[in-house]
């Protein structure tokens, strides 16, 4: 067919129809009719069997049977590399832009996004034993990890809508790995539901992230002042219960604890403090009630030792029992728990128990080992090996007081051994040692000899403080106070703490009418403002007044800058 005209050549393609043999497809050129161009032509499989079906039963009449081909046999093999690539054209969340009229969707919202990307189960049919296996395991472990970071996108896009900062949600995502997977778990299960069948991933982990209520969760706890790696630990001890974090947080808070130190005892309470019931911690909180522990106390407990909180209330009866065996009396016990919470919830009770043996085995009575753990409950955290066992060889034996050998907190047994070993190296007698304090104490500070063994008992810290420069200088303060040596005397048999206080602390407080009014009333003259405690009351009427010209003078002279800066 040709068609002729004065400005165009119109080309006309014509195919002849193809026969049983025939696959050859030809070009005409209508203005040069010579000229003839075949292309080979090489149908699929698939088209090839339906055509001979068709011509089989318009020629004959009857069917010609006709080899159905394998399903392996339809599909073109594919190299690995290219598996790779589709697999992941189908699993990431946005695509990256092709070029136009490319055979796959450009992004999972188009219409024919299902049709046009082949399905996974055909990039790992089996075909050759072991190797097949660990291409097929590399494959679906590489086809999980783009899963997840998909999902993470997807929380992080979540979590920015809740108007958290870009580098506050990648710090919280990157901790959170556990999380993102349960979300993915849960995403991927939601497809089996009708409803779900045709959705999306994306649409599945924002559903699952939108019903868990995490993001107003993170916004909630960082409103009640936990940090982030907090958040995130506290998410992972879920285990997706995520509302059992905000009931347990309502809990704390209703035996006062707040602040930062929420957090702090929901990360430090152990693991299965989520599945523990309200019930069960308030009869905790009502036993140590009924034993001494007062119930604003209750707060600075819980605080310091959040163990407690993940003992049944059986281990707590069994643990409290061990100080009640040796005869402390609930005042003892609540003052006791209050001034260090981990002598009853933080070591073990074989820990407990070998403390107490240790302590009964170097000589003291069991009424002297209650008063000494009630007295001294830091004890309980020093190590027998590490630090009560170089104490008690370093101090001798004749000592009349050996309680003092384990009255030491721990800061100071250091200082003391030190001090041991350097006059032993001078060659100053042990039994000279312990006497320095003891002649310090009766020459000086008026304490007499029936009282020494009381001082020492009550203030064992004293032995590990400066005669020269600690205890002389508030002995000589409170003599120059008015006070008389032999008062001075009963006051440290009373209180031996006297001497180890700050006499800056000690000092009567400023006169009202001599220093703080007239001076208040100069800084509010003068338009100034410092500090109250420090500068204001501490320095002389000479460096105040010195202090306040000072201030004036420079800020006269800032004035006079800016007013010729401004007339410039």
């Amino acid at each position: 067919m040709f068609i002729s005209c004065q400005k165009y050549n119109l080309y006309l393609l014509c195919s002849s129809v193809p026969l049983r043999n025939s696959t050859t497809c030809s070009i005409f050129n209508c203005q040069n009719p010579n000229e003839h161009h075949s292309i080979l032509r090489q149908p699929n499989s698939k088209s090839t069997a339906y055509l001979l079906h068709h011509l089989s039963h318009k020629d004959d009449g009857a069917p010609i049977p006709i080899p159905i081909p394998k399903p392996s046999e339809l599909q073109d093999p594919m190299p690995h590399e290219e598996k790779v690539k589709v697999l992941e054209l189908s699993l990431v969340r946005k695509r990256s832009p092709q070029f136009p009229g490319s055979i796959y969707a450009q992004s999972p919202s188009d219409s024919d996004v299902g049709s046009s990307l082949p399905p996974l189960r055909t990039l790992f049919q089996s075909s050759d034993g072991k190797d097949n296996e660990e291409e097929e395991e590399e494959m679906i472990m590489r086809a999980l990890e783009i899963r997840r970071k998909v999902t993470e996108e997807v929380f992080k896009e979540a979590v920015r809508k809740g108007k958290f900062g870009i580098t506050y949600t990648t710090n919280l995502v990157t901790r959170l790995s556990g999380f993102i997977d349960y979300i993915m778990i849960e995403a991927a299960n939601l497809k089996r539901l009708p409803e779900f069948s045709n959705s999306t991933f994306n649409l599945r982990a924002k559903i699952v992230i939108d019903d868990s209520k995490v993001v107003p969760l993170i916004r909630w706890l960082k409103h009640n002042a936990i940090s982030f790696p907090r958040i995130a630990k506290l998410i992972l001890m879920s285990r997706g219960n995520l509302e059992a974090v905000r009931s347990f947080v309502e809990w704390l808070k209703s035996v006062y604890v707040k602040g930062e130190f929420l957090g702090v005892v929901m990360v430090n309470a152990g693991d299965n403090i989520f599945q523990r019931s309200h019930a069960e911690l308030d009869e905790i909180v009502l036993y140590l009630e009924s034993n001494g522990v007062r119930r604003d106390w209750m707060e600075y407990v819980i605080s310091r030792c959040p163990q407690l909180l993940s003992y049944s209330l059986d281990e707590v009866k069994t643990r409290a029992q061990i100080y009640h065996d040796m005869g402390l009396n609930e005042k003892d016990f609540g003052t006791m728990v209050f001034d260090f919470p981990k002598v009853l919830g933080y070591y073990s009770m074989e820990e407990m128990n070998a403390k107490v043996n240790y302590l009964k085995e170097f000589g003291l009575q069991s009424k002297d080992v209650v008063r000494l753990i009630a007295f001294r409950p830091q004890l309980m955290a020093c190590s027998i090996d590490e630090r009560w066992k170089p104490l008690v060889n370093v101090v001798d034996s004749e000592i009349k007081f050996p309680m003092i050998t384990v009255l030491f907190p721990e800061g100071n047994a250091d200082n003391f051994i030190v001090k041991v070993r350097f006059f032993e190296d001078i060659g100053v007698r042990n039994d000279a040692i312990d006497n320095m304090l003891v002649i310090f104490l009766m020459t000086k500070a008026g304490v007499s000899e029936k009282d020494i063994a009381k001082v020492v008992a009550l203030g064992p810290e004293l032995l590990g403080c400066n005669i020269a420069h600690k205890l002389d200088v508030n002995v000589k303060y409170f003599l120059c106070l008015g006070i008389r040596l032999r008062q001075l005397g009963e006051m440290i048999a009373d209180f031996p703490m006297l001497l180890r206080y700050n006499p800056d602390v000690l000092r009567p407080n400023y006169s009202l009418e001599g220093r703080i009014i007239p001076r208040h009333k100069v800084l509010v003259e003068n338009q100034i403002n410092i500090k109250l405690r420090y500068i204001m009351l501490t320095s002389t009427d000479e460096e105040f007044n010195k202090m306040v010209k000072g201030i004036i003078r420079k800020r006269l002279r800032f004035e006079s800058a800016v007013t010729n800066e401004d007339t410039t």
